[in-house]
């Protein structure tokens, strides 16, 4: 939806650039919906409002009997862009 705020994989891109976005995979209005691998002459801009990482995620290995316990964490890193146009046939 236009105008909503979405988190994806970190992108190669400066806070507040414009970014386009041309492998749509579904596009909908008010009358049907198409579907594809992709939607030909599609497309979605977006402004990149910053980057972040997520919350940890604690990973924990436990061996019973063993006197074994390995303790990882992740923080996984993401670019937040905000949709401002969506455009298709």
């Amino acid at each position: 939806m236009q105008g909503e705020t979405l988190r994806v994989e970190l992108l190669e891109a400066e806070a507040g650039s414009e970014i386009k976005l041309d492998n749509v995979l579904m596009l909908g209005d008010g009358e049907g919906v198409k579907v594809g691998d992709e939607v030909k002459g599609a497309t979605v801009t977006a402004k990149v409002v910053g980057h972040g990482r997520a919350d940890k995620v604690r990973i924990v290995k436990f061996r019973r009997r063993k006197h074994h316990r390995k303790q990882m964490g992740h923080r996984q890193h993401y670019t937040e862009i905000e949709i401002t146009g969506i455009a298709g046939k």
